[in-house]
């Protein structure tokens, strides 16, 4: 079955994924350890699809990455709650004794716990009756069973909690059309939403096909409280398809900031900086083609529209247009330094006044942009 040959060997697109979810939850969890560590001192990740710990070829997957760091770190030592799940006995039976055989692991004071269990309704009504300590939930399922808005939010509803899941773009997109399926297909969009997506899909082209879905399901994980929500995506070896995403919800910008830098990071892309949130094995064969855009260019005259006539300094500016969109906060400084040289902004303190940094002037936070009216640029 194409589930057992998943770990058959590390892929990098597995190891991309893998990375990803690591620099994550350790960012996330240094920024909540103080105020964790006065409520319950404890900070847990979960894992409802853990596999077997090591792909075949002996590179460690997620879960042992992250015991891994958590032996190392006295915080982490004290306060981490692990649990890792998978359907598979032989999987936990293989994760159980890479645990065991881990250096150190009797360190952690919370021993990891690992089960066999079907994702479903239980561990949903489970985690919804319970008030969480900070958790990042990590799932992955091959196709989309046991994935739904109800296991989400039943996370994502307390404090500190934050979710990250693979979405196989392929097996929904051809789910929504198949009625034995009907059933998993509205637990992960919700019934109403997904008949309105079938009722659009067979007129749309793949590409309008694939931003309908994705849109659509950022659109039900935000109507349950995931306000910030930021899509991974994953292509083919030609570049030609998106063959799945990795899909980060939380309820605070911090998070969602936090994971941006990372997923920036990560992305095969960057025309003029900006990164392209996704990971193409084509992007090192064909970098012209990416070369070619000018997606700050863009920025610059988007942020002359949208803040005409008014004055903001650059972090507001940046707090009020990112989210959603794939700038991060250095493409912000950047758009707004050009701007500044063609005299289309003014900037307090101006440039001549101030100080750069590394040879190189800069754009602070705090300073103030006037933005002229529109038709006065």
């Amino acid at each position: 079955m194409a589930d057992q040959s998943f770990f058959d060997e590390s892929r990098e697109q597995s190891q991309i994924k893998s990375r990803i979810v690591e620099k994550y939850f350790w960012a996330w969890a240094k920024v909540i350890i103080r105020t964790a560590k006065q409520r319950s001192n404890r900070i847990a990740y979960v894992d409802l699809f853990a596999g077997p710990g090591r792909y075949k070829d002996g590179t460690v997957s997620t879960p042992l990455r992250v015991l891994e760091r958590a032996i190392g770190d006295p915080d982490m030592r004290d306060m981490l709650v692990s649990v890792f799940n998978d359907r598979d006995v032989g999987n936990t039976s293989a994760l159980q004794k890479a645990i065991d055989d881990l250096p150190g692991i009797n360190r952690l004071r919370h021993k990891p716990e690992v089960a066999t269990s079907e994702i479903g309704p239980e561990i949903v009504r489970l985690f919804s009756g319970k008030q969480l300590v900070p958790t990042l939930l990590f799932v992955d399922p091959w196709g989309y069973k046991g994935l739904s808005l109800g296991l989400i939010n039943s996370v994502l509803k307390d404090w500190g909690c934050d979710c990250i899941f693979f979405f196989n773009y392929n097996r929904v997109s051809m789910g929504l059309s198949n009625p034995v399926v009907r059933e998993r297909i509205e637990a992960l969009f919700g019934r109403e939403r997904a008949e309105r997506i079938r009722g659009m899909l067979e007129s749309l082209s793949p590409e309008y096909r694939e931003t309908l879905i994705v849109e659509e399901l950022s659109g039900a994980l935000k109507e349950m409280g995931g306000k910030f929500v930021l899509p991974f995506t994953f292509r083919n070896e030609s570049g030609s398809r998106t063959t799945h995403h990795l899909i980060f919800v939380s309820k605070h910008f911090r998070g969602y900031e936090i994971m941006k830098e990372i997923m920036a990071q990560e992305s095969s892309e960057a025309a003029q900086g900006v990164p392209s949130f996704e990971y193409s094995p084509a992007s090192e064969r064909f970098p012209l083609l990416f070369e070619l855009t000018q997606p700050i260019a863009d920025l610059e005259q988007d942020l002359l529209r949208q803040f005409a006539g008014r004055t903001l300094t650059m972090e507001e500016v940046y707090m009020e247009h990112n989210v959603g969109r794939p700038f991060i906060r250095r493409n912000y400084k950047r758009a707004l330094l050009n701007l500044e040289a063609a005299g289309k902004i003014k900037a307090d303190p101006p440039a001549n006044n101030r100080r750069p940094y590394r040879g190189e002037l800069t754009f602070a936070e705090r300073t103030t942009v006037n933005f002229p009216q529109e038709g006065h640029q």
